[in-house]
Parts: structure tokens; C-alpha cells; sequence
């Protein structure tokens, strides 16, 4: 029992330190970009909210989980526990509608220009307020039950209670009330990965295409590479096809958990990793993006001083052969002078 605990500690955290100094590095860049650069990417605006959202969740996860992996003293009373909990869920929900927004955004810029959803495009960053403003709004509805049924442990009177969150649990409701939440939450997912799987997709066939004309046109594959909308539409893959998975599983565990009413400690740890696979990974798919684009760029830029350094040579190189010709031609002309006199 003791290896377990140990086991899962340092499996918890590998995912929650990494986590947060990826997320932290991604937001601190992307706003730094927004702020100082010529001008403000709904990208960039997209992508801190993205971070904050997963930092988020990741925090409050901890907050919850930490005193039960670490067997600590309980110090989330009822406020706590709703509070935690409640930032928890709404967080989870703008992590969904943001990734959903950053794979549609993805899509839009590639299309071709003559395709009529290119109108919905965001030209700039303030319109992109609008959909993250609706997206706060709505989650903060959605999970608003949270801050009426939740209660911390030690509040516990000995009743039935429905879900389990380390020292928080969840108390029963009504039926018409646990129904409409659960009704509204799985239009909120339905819609948003809806518009993720047409997302996907579209990029997946794009980059098949484009991927057919370079090996036909025979050309450099470091040319793709190096193309921006390319990686950034790879990486909105990758993060496409993580997020389904991880949100799946934790699908799958949660009805599990709540169907069985186990709380055994594996597959509650199971259930805590995969929410915060998502959130603690996708920032280093940006990371690797950004540093893909900071290669080619300095590659290229490597090419240009090469070449520059090579012209210069030439250059003194012409220069001096120019100069001893000259040197010549005027020592010649001076020794014919001395031979005529």
C-alpha cells in the first residue's frame, strides 16, 4: 500500500508541476506577443485564454485532490468546496469551448479565400471577446448547481450523497434539476465537439492535399515545414485529437465511478490524471510548435548570413584582384618609360 501511495503521488505530480510552468510559459509569451506586438492576433488572444483556462484547472484540481493524495488535514470547509469545485467545472467548460474556437479559427485560415465561411473569421483581436465572453456566460450557468448541492466532508450528516470529489461530495437533488444540468452540459459538449470533428476534418484533408502537391511538385520538405499555417494546423490536430481522447476517458470513468458508486483509490487517481492530461500536455504541443518556427526561422536566417559572408568574400576578393592587375599595369607602363630613356 505504501509503494501505491507513493506511485501515485509522483504520478500526480509529473502531470500538475510540468503542468503549470508549461501553461504559465505559454500564457506569459502569447501576452507579451499581444501586448508589445505591431499588432494584437485574435491567435494570440486565444491561445492565453486557452492557458489561463487549463492553469485553472490544474490549480483547482490540486487544491481538491492534494490533502487527500498527501492524506493532509482537511481545510476546505462548505464555501471551499463549492468555490473549488465550481471554478473546477467552469474552467473545464471554457477549456472546451476555447479549444473548439482555437480548431474553427485553425480551419477558417486555411480555407480559401473564395469559401463563404471565411467571413466569420475574426479579423482582429477584440472580436474575439465577444465568443469568450459567451463562453464564460454559459458555463458559468451551467455549473451553477455546483454552488448549491455541494458540501465538504465533515458537513456530512450521515445522508446519501451521489458523487465524490476527495473531500467534497455532492449531495442528491432533485430529478428534474440533476436531469436539466445534465441535459444542458451534454448540448454544450455535443455542440462544441460537433464543430471540432468538422474542424479536424477539414484540416486533416487540407493537409492531405497539400501534402499530395508537394510530393508531386518534388519539393523540399523543409519548405513545408517551415510554412506558419502548416505547423499551426498540425498542432491543432494534435490538441484536436488529445482532447477527444482524454474527454472520453474521463467520460467513460465517470459513469463508471457514478454508476458503481466505487471510490476505489486507482481508479479515482486514474480519473484525476486524465482530467489533467489535457490541460498539463497541450501547452508543450505550442511549445514544440513555437520552437519549430524559432528553428526555420534562424536556419534561414543562418542561410542569409552565409550568404552574405560568401558575397563579401567575393567581393574583397574581386577587389584585390583588381588591385594587383592595377599594380601590375602601372609597374609595367613605368618600365617601358625607363627603357625608352
Amino acid at each position: 500500500m505504501m509503494w501505491s501511495n507513493i506511485i501515485q503521488r509522483i504520478i500526480y505530480l509529473s502531470f500538475t508541476g510540468p503542468g503549470i510552468v508549461g501553461n504559465i510559459l505559454v500564457f506569459v509569451r502569447h501576452v507579451y506577443t499581444f501586448v508589445t506586438g505591431p499588432e494584437r492576433k485574435p491567435i494570440d488572444l486565444i491561445l492565453i485564454h486557452l492557458t489561463f483556462s487549463n492553469a485553472v484547472i490544474i490549480c483547482s484540481t490540486g487544491v481538491r485532490d492534494i490533502p487527500m493524495l498527501f492524506y493532509l488535514r482537511i481545510f476546505l470547509n462548505d464555501v471551499g468546496c463549492k468555490l473549488v469545485l465550481y471554478v473546477e467545472r467552469v474552467a473545464r467548460g471554457l477549456s472546451i469551448c476555447t479549444t473548439c474556437l482555437l480548431s474553427t479559427f485553425q480551419a477558417i485560415t486555411i480555407s480559401p479565400r473564395t469559401a463563404h465561411w471565411r467571413k466569420l473569421k475574426p479579423r482582429t483581436a477584440w472580436q474575439v471577446l465577444p465568443y469568450l465572453l459567451l463562453f464564460w456566460v454559459l458555463n458559468s450557468l451551467i455549473s451553477s448547481n455546483l454552488l448549491r448541492y455541494i458540501t465538504a466532508t465533515k458537513s456530512m450528516n450521515g445522508s446519501g450523497h451521489v458523487m465524490y470529489f476527495g473531500y467534497c461530495y455532492m449531495l442528491p437533488s432533485m430529478q428534474i434539476v440533476r436531469w436539466l444540468f445534465l441535459l444542458l452540459m451534454a448540448l454544450r459538449d455535443v455542440f462544441f465537439q460537433s464543430l471540432m470533428g468538422w474542424s479536424s476534418g477539414y484540416m486533416a484533408f487540407y493537409l492531405y492535399k497539400h501534402h499530395k502537391r508537394m510530393f508531386y511538385l518534388h519539393s523540399s520538405r523543409f519548405a513545408s515545414h517551415s510554412r506558419p499555417e502548416i505547423r499551426a494546423t498540425r498542432s491543432t490536430l494534435v490538441l484536436m485529437a488529445g482532447f477527444l481522447v482524454f474527454y472520453w476517458a474521463d467520460f467513460i470513468l465517470s459513469f463508471y465511478v457514478g454508476s458503481m458508486m466505487t471510490f476505489d483509490s486507482t481508479i479515482i487517481i486514474i480519473k484525476i490524471v486524465v482530467v489533467l492530461a489535457y490541460a498539463s500536455l497541450s501547452p508543450f504541443v505550442l511549445v514544440i510548435r513555437d520552437l519549430h518556427g524559432i528553428m526555420a526561422v534562424a536556419s534561414g536566417y543562418m542561410v542569409f548570413l552565409f550568404h552574405k559572408h560568401h558575397q563579401r568574400v567575393l567581393y574583397l576578393h574581386n577587389s584585390k584582384l583588381h588591385y594587383e592587375k592595377k599594380k601590375f599595369l602601372l609597374w609595367s607602363t613605368h618600365k617601358t618609360e625607363e627603357e625608352e630613356m
